[in-house]
């Protein structure tokens, strides 16, 4: 079972108001590396999301399989990074 804490909840709701910044932004007609700038943050954010719930979930499945006696962890890993992988 995965849980998504709040901070990780609070990331993404920061994330969707940089979101709705930028359509403001392109509302008001703002400059082209105005926007830019703030997609740019977004995504920054996004993948700082991204990395943080990787590592908790890893963080979990690890000490999950190590209570029931799994010896998993480098599979556990290596999911983890491939994860991270596919999100670049």
């Amino acid at each position: 079972m995965h849980e998504y804490s709040q901070d990780m909840k609070n990331r993404l709701k920061r994330v969707e108001g940089q979101i709705r910044g930028v359509l403001k932004m392109m509302d008001e007609d703002k400059g082209c590396k105005d926007v830019i700038t703030q997609l740019s943050a977004a995504r920054s954010a996004m993948d700082r999301a991204i990395a943080y719930i990787v590592a908790r979930n890893l963080e979990t499945c690890i000490r999950e399989a190590d209570e029931n006696g799994n010896d998993e962890a480098d599979q556990i890993i290596q999911e983890a990074v491939q994860m991270l992988v596919k999100s670049r």
